[in-house]
């Protein structure tokens, strides 16, 4: 049976969080499922889970399984461990896609490794697993002012982010694809600017 990529969007579950930045993750997972025409399915591994082929329907694409964790933030180690166990993937398969602060709106980088920039989730998971998986990073920007990092990646995007956001997830999602399809180096060539 062929090897699936995983990838995980990160965020919170839960409606009261779903327009938050910092599910951003989620919005792209979401934005996969839709184009692969599945639906997620609750798994024991406590995710959301849809196991499909990327591309257009019956185009035999690569085989993908997506993953909303249905713990917090904070907790996604725990069920993005349980996925890698139940699929089989190794970290080199594995995809995160999650906010960042050190980027501007909507500004994406694709890489692999590295620290997790105080970001919670991939903390949590990179203490379960490792550095060595590859992240597609989507700026959120920096708080204005004073305002506490929390607070501000726990706020819904503004009215004015949200003019672009559709275009932004959309964007995010080809680099996911391209990502599986084409390799890191590619994608990152055609995604980070």
């Amino acid at each position: 049976m062929e090897e699936p990529w995983l990838i995980v969007g990160l965020g919170n579950p839960g409606p009261q969080y779903a327009g938050n930045r910092h599910n951003v993750g989620f919005m792209v997972a979401d934005l996969l499922a839709a184009r692969i025409g599945g639906a997620f399915k609750a798994h024991k591994a406590r995710a959301s889970v849809l196991d499909g082929r990327l591309g257009a329907p019956g185009a035999g694409g690569p085989r993908v399984v997506l993953a909303k964790p249905q713990s917090f933030m904070n907790l996604s180690g725990g069920p993005v461990t349980a996925l890698s166990t139940f699929y089989r993937v190794p970290p080199e398969r594995l995809v995160v896609v999650h906010d960042e602060l050190d980027i501007g709106y909507g500004v994406l980088r694709l890489k692999r490794g590295g620290g997790d920039n105080g970001h919670n989730g991939l903390k949590s998971i990179t203490g379960s697993l490792g550095r060595d998986y590859c992240r597609v990073r989507f700026g959120v920007g920096r708080p204005p002012g004073r305002m506490d990092v929390a607070a501000y990646v726990l706020r819904d995007f503004s009215t004015t982010e949200r003019k672009e956001l559709d275009y932004f997830v959309d964007r995010a999602a080809d680099a996911v694809e391209a990502l599986v399809t084409e390799g890191l180096e590619r994608a990152q060539g055609a995604f980070n600017g």
